[in-house]
């Protein structure tokens, strides 16, 4: 049995704000530690419940954040920028049996600690075939086209609730409680540890590869927070304006969305002014 975890950090142990997040800062740095936790302890139960590999993919910001030092010496970590699928990248592959969302967090407009998709402030909501779309969503729809279920997902106790829309036979761990977007009630990292280790080990027999699921075609809106990032996203092929601040494209699969999405949030990023945005 392979076990593929997507990583991504805002839904980490102890994290609740950009510094906690931002690479290069001490508090990033300190965090890194909790991060790192986590993921060992989703990796540790994947193994006690039977899992033969465990490959890690990196899925934060610079993705350069785990301490590959610290992790169980079993698993492999894939590491760097610039992978065709991003966050999921590995599922392609065709020899992963399951995959988990570890750090995972509510997506741009929810409630939720450093609730955000993608980018952290220039997009405001994302919508696939008008349901709102976190980061989970939007990837759950692209390993589904390779037949590989979700088992697990943790992060704040909104992103467990929004992953209950796309993965409602997953495993849910929280370790912590939403109270604004830069404030929560945090679990101790020896706690969640146990938590998170325990619901992995628990999610490894849901680990059964399936049929792909073709759910196209899929219709992406972006709303974005000013007038002049919306113009500039319809720079990409495919991507028009229905709206002052909104963009849309169809794709007939997520894989072809989500690299879109992608090239959409690149050129978004790139025509962000300073101060005015």
């Amino acid at each position: 049995m392979k076990i593929l975890i997507s990583a991504d950090m805002e839904g980490a142990t102890g994290v609740t704000w950009p510094g906690d997040v931002l690479p290069g800062t001490p508090q990033w740095e300190r965090c890194r530690s909790m991060f790192t936790s986590d993921v060992n302890a989703a990796a540790e139960g994947f193994f006690d419940g039977g899992a033969d590999q465990v490959l890690v993919n990196e899925a934060h910001w610079t993705m350069r954040n785990l301490l590959l030092e610290r992790l169980d010496e079993r698993v492999e970590m894939l590491t760097g920028r610039h992978k065709a699928l991003s966050m999921v990248e590995g599922v392609q592959y065709g020899d992963a049996d399951g995959i988990a969302f570890v750090g995972y967090h509510a997506g741009a407009g929810m409630e939720g600690v450093l609730a955000h998709t993608y980018l952290a402030n220039q997009i405001t909501g994302v919508w696939v075939n008008d349901v709102r779309a976190s980061e989970g969503l939007l990837n759950a729809h692209v390993v589904a086209e390779y037949g590989v279920p979700v088992v697990l997902v943790t992060g704040d106790d909104v992103a467990c609730e929004d992953a209950l829309g796309y993965a409602p036979g997953a495993l849910k761990v929280a370790v912590k409680d939403h109270v604004s977007r830069y404030a929560a009630v945090c679990r101790t990292p020896a706690r969640t540890a146990a938590d998170i280790r325990s619901a992995a080990k628990e999610a490894a027999r849901l680990a059964v590869r399936h049929e792909p699921v073709h759910g196209g075609p899929f219709t992406v809106a972006v709303e974005v927070d000013a007038e002049h990032l919306a113009m500039a996203a319809t720079v990409v092929p495919g991507v028009a304006r229905i709206g002052e601040r909104k963009v849309a494209y169809t794709s007939d699969t997520m894989y072809d969305g989500i690299r879109t999405f992608k090239a959409v949030t690149t050129i978004v990023s790139a025509a962000v002014e300073e101060q005015y945005g």
